[in-house]
């Protein structure tokens, strides 16, 4: 637990160093949200119906970008082949990364959209389901990521493949998450979506991990 907590921090620290590359991602999903009314509509009610959909596109669009570098630096640096040296489970080192990749990526996702939502004329109540769904939604996100990262290590198109690999994976997250968001301002009850968006987190969470620890051992075997 203390190399897990010390690879969380030192992974932080290296991320807050470069915080402009940080930013990135919320800049552009602020920016995408913002001209869907320009595009759209700038009526309260067209935007409200729409708000669920468009922070969590944006958000998933978001979620893309850098999508390469989550092993790409390690594997420069040697840093890979250290971790399978290392005295430590490789399970361990990985899912200290996939930690750390959420707090700097998917968390501000999840503290950002709220204010995106807002201006969007979202409801108070479809906010609050909105803001859960990401919280549960950004985690397999990122395991989806760091997945096809891992995947496509050693390709030199690794961010388009990775492209193709995650975004279709997306769909069903989008589909519960959005429709959670749009049976709440009908007045419904959403415990349903949300119990399979939690099921989706428990099971990403379950098999994915050891799943980029194979393809890493793998890749560093070859």
């Amino acid at each position: 637990m203390s190399l897990f907590i010390h690879l969380v921090r030192t992974d932080l620290q290296i991320a807050f160093r470069h915080a402009g590359e940080l930013l990135q991602p919320l800049w552009f999903m602020a920016l995408v949200v913002a001209l869907f009314p320009l595009g759209i509509s700038p009526e309260a009610a067209e935007l409200r119906q729409i708000a669920g959909g468009v922070v969590w596109i944006a958000a998933l669009l978001a979620s893309l970008l850098g999508l390469e570098a989550v092993f790409a630096h390690d594997e420069k640096t040697g840093r890979l082949e250290q971790w399978l040296l290392a005295d430590a489970s490789m399970l361990t080192l990985v899912a200290a990364r996939l930690l750390s990749r959420w707090l700097v990526s998917g968390l501000p996702i999840v503290l950002i959209s709220p204010l995106l939502a807002i201006w969007l004329q979202l409801q108070t109540d479809a906010l609050v389901v909105l803001s859960l769904s990401l919280l549960l939604g950004t985690p397999i996100m990122t395991l989806l990521c760091a997945l096809a990262a891992a995947l496509t290590l050693s390709s030199r198109q690794a961010a388009t493949l990775m492209s193709l690999l995650v975004a279709p994976l997306y769909v069903p997250l989008l589909i519960f998450a959005t429709s959670a968001v749009k049976e709440t301002q009908a007045g419904a009850n959403v415990d349903m979506q949300l119990l399979l968006i939690t099921a989706m987190l428990v099971l990403a969470v379950t098999l994915i991990p050891p799943a980029i620890t194979v393809a890493l051992n793998i890749h560093l075997r070859e």
